[in-house]
């Protein structure tokens, strides 16, 4: 009996390990060498406030504004509005108090069926295409892509990527801006502050299906056995970096959906970049774009491909590239 009890468990390793080695290279053999950085010709430009088109400036070029606001929306024609209002609102009261502050926002509409576009223009006629930009894409890339495009087109020393649902407060960009300053001196002028919803956690466990939870824990731990360590919330959209640490961190992205939150932190870890995680104000807002179990399931294949490209040396990090 214990024979075939031993004979069973080594069969049930090798099985595994079997199964490892396939996936690794499954993982391998479908993997891209290096982040697809391929740029359209129409999303090379953005229409100013008279409808005219004029050249995106590149994140390779000199910083001209203090912080440049990333927004990635898809579909978001309901939702985006009520976060510009509070966005632009706060900016441009900061702006009156300070009047040596410079902003701009950048809308990047990935693909949209909607009107977001359109929505997101109005606010460019309003306050003019200095401070708010509009790039469309011709395709949907996903949150990561959209989100890179436009860091790769911003102006600031600062970049923060904010989710167009307005779940995060936009006044607690100042927490982020704290952070990111308690971290100086920053080594070759990189550093991240992330918002963070760690501390929610047992307020929405509450709120949650046990199904749902579950998802949730077993999302937490592949990110941290796989990936990231030491970050508890790595998924929250509202985050802060300095300019060179944007440059760095996307120029070697590959993931282009809903995991890519963990690809970057994974990232600016092997570069030794410091990272910041911040306690934000953040409301679940209706309409999410995540299907949960679906979602959830291509998230856990993404974790357990960024580790094994990178472990198998299928994806490897470099110096930063330009867009072409």
């Amino acid at each position: 009996m214990l024979s075939l009890v031993l004979q069973l468990a080594v069969l049930g390793v090798a099985l595994a390990a079997a199964a490892l080695i396939l996936i690794s290279f499954v993982a391998f053999i479908t993997a891209t060498k290096m982040p697809h950085l391929h740029q359209y010709e129409e999303e090379k430009f953005f229409l100013n406030a008279r409808g005219q088109k004029e050249t995106l400036p590149s994140i390779w070029d000199s910083p001209t504004k203090q912080l440049s606001v990333v927004v990635p929306s898809y579909n978001e024609e309901k939702r985006l509005p009520v976060m510009m209002d509070e966005a632009l609102g706060y900016l441009e009261e900061r702006q009156k108090q300070d009047p040596t502050f410079t902003y701009e926002v950048i809308v990047v509409d990935d693909g949209s069926k909607d009107q977001t576009s359109k929505v997101a223009f109005k606010y460019c006629q309003k306050y003019g295409s200095d401070k708010v930009r509009v790039i469309t894409l011709v395709k949907n890339r996903g949150k990561g892509g959209a989100v890179r495009m436009g860091i790769f087109s911003s102006r600031g020393e600062k970049i923060l990527m904010a989710d167009a649902d307005g779940a995060t407060k936009f006044p607690d960009v100042e927490k982020l801006e704290k952070g990111l300053n308690d971290l100086q001196p920053w080594p070759d002028q990189m550093a991240i502050a992330c918002g963070s919803r760690a501390h929610l956690e047992k307020e929405s466990i509450a709120q949650r299906s046990y199904f749902r939870t579950l998802l949730m824990y077993g999302f937490h731990f592949l990110v941290w056995f796989l990936c990231v360590k030491g970050i508890r919330d790595t998924q929250c959209g509202f985050k802060l970096l300095t300019r060179e640490a944007a440059s760095r961190t996307f120029s070697s992205l590959h993931i282009e959906r809903w995991a890519f939150d963990v690809e970057l932190l994974y990232i600016a870890q092997f570069f030794k970049i410091p990272i910041a995680e911040i306690a934000v104000n953040w409301t679940e807002i209706e309409g999410s774009k995540l299907v949960p179990f679906w979602s959830w399931l291509q998230m856990g294949k993404d974790l357990l491909f960024i580790r094994l490209r990178y472990l198998t040396g299928a994806w490897r990090l470099e110096q930063t590239r330009k867009m072409n």
